[in-house]
């Protein structure tokens, strides 16, 4: 599975994006686990540790769906999906 970086994201746009994704949204940890971010449990407990006051410092995203890959980028790239 191939992702890509995404760098200083708002937490809470993540976990949305997560929730909205016509797809299944991966977060591949940096020992090589591959964790589903449509899970609740994932988002309370393995992303905790990847979390720094609200913010997720630099993490993979790996999308299954086309579509929401590249809404995924514009959100990292500009904020927003427009």
């Amino acid at each position: 599975m191939e992702g890509f970086k995404i760098h200083n994201f708002d937490f809470n746009k993540l976990m949305a994006f997560a929730e909205t994704a016509k797809g299944d949204v991966f977060l591949k940890t940096a020992d090589g686990d591959v964790l589903n971010l449509k899970s609740k449990l994932t988002q309370l407990l393995a992303l905790s540790k990847a979390i720094d006051w609200g913010n997720v410092g630099e993490a993979e995203v790996i999308c299954k769906n086309q579509e929401d890959e590249t809404r995924l980028f514009r959100l990292n790239l500009y904020g927003d999906e427009k």
